[in-house]
């Protein structure tokens, strides 16, 4: 193997689109089966009416399964791209909760272990927000490295901060029990949450909209090539193909046939010359 000459640029990294792809079909598959799962073990528990501890740990772990598949897939959304750590710590935070999740589903709790009961709800509550606010914030990372509107490339900050914000001020009253707001401050504090629950809500909802409508009507950022400009058309070439079309006319020839036999006359009468 030739060592590379030193100074000389490195190769691009070569990305693995069909891995990734690979990685992105089996999750829409685990998801579906997931799903179809959960709906066939309710009809189940429907038509015989034997519902008990294990048909419901059964839908809780097919319905978490579904929810972390969901997750997954907007994670998934930007791992090929230059945000893609943001993509991967959306993955291992999904994990965690989903490791927590089917703890607590499936541990048989005594009435011994109620305060470990707790940390464990807390500790997946605080894994599960993050990891849906981690979804967001990559799927709103779909709109950034390209050029767009102003008004874009401000509200998409605005509404990443503003989701983050959200996931803080719902982590802080799950791992202090309530001690965050408290009592006296708790008014103001979801008075508050909601204005910028507002805000993200507004961004996660119109920027999407936005980058389509102003990526359309710019010119230059639809991704089509740009049209050359029509040259103007000389006169000699005009009266020249004038003439061409009228003694196409006259003596029922095509074009090509015309030029054709032009090209073999002249080059007759070159070769014939001393």
């Amino acid at each position: 193997m030739t060592a590379p000459i030193p100074g000389s640029p490195r190769p691009p990294a070569v990305e693995r689109p069909d891995a990734l792809k690979g990685i992105r079909r089996a999750a829409v598959v685990v998801l579906i089966a997931s799903f179809s799962v959960t709906a066939l073990v309710g009809c189940v528990v429907l038509l015989t009416s034997g519902f008990g501890e294990t048909q419901g740990r059964v839908i809780l772990t097919t319905l978490l399964i579904g929810v972390f598949s969901s997750v997954s897939l907007c994670h998934l959304a930007v791992v090929s791209r230059p945000v893609r750590a943001v993509g991967f710590a959306g993955l291992a935070v999904s994990a965690v909760a989903l490791v927590l999740g089917l703890v607590l589903i499936w541990v048989p709790w005594g009435a011994g272990s109620w305060e470990l009961l707790g940390q464990a709800f807390r500790w997946f509550g605080t894994a599960g927000i993050v990891a849906l606010t981690l979804a967001q914030v990559n799927l709103l990372l779909l709109l950034a490295g390209r050029r767009r509107h102003a008004i874009v490339r401000v509200g998409l900050p605005v509404t990443i901060v503003a989701a983050s914000v959200v996931a803080l001020m719902l982590v802080l009253p799950v791992v202090t029990e309530g001690a965050i707001p408290g009592s006296g401050a708790g008014d103001l504090y979801w008075r508050l949450f909601g204005v910028i629950g507002i805000v993200d809500a507004l961004g996660v909802v119109a920027l999407p909209v936005l980058a389509r409508l102003l990526r359309a009507g710019t010119p230059g950022e639809t991704g089509a090539a740009p049209v050359a400009p029509v040259a103007p058309v000389a006169p000699a070439a005009a009266t020249l193909d004038a003439r061409i079309a009228a003694l196409s006319a006259a003596t029922g020839l095509d074009r090509e046939t015309l030029l054709q036999r032009a090209l073999d006359a002249f080059e007759a009468s070159s070769h014939g010359r001393p």
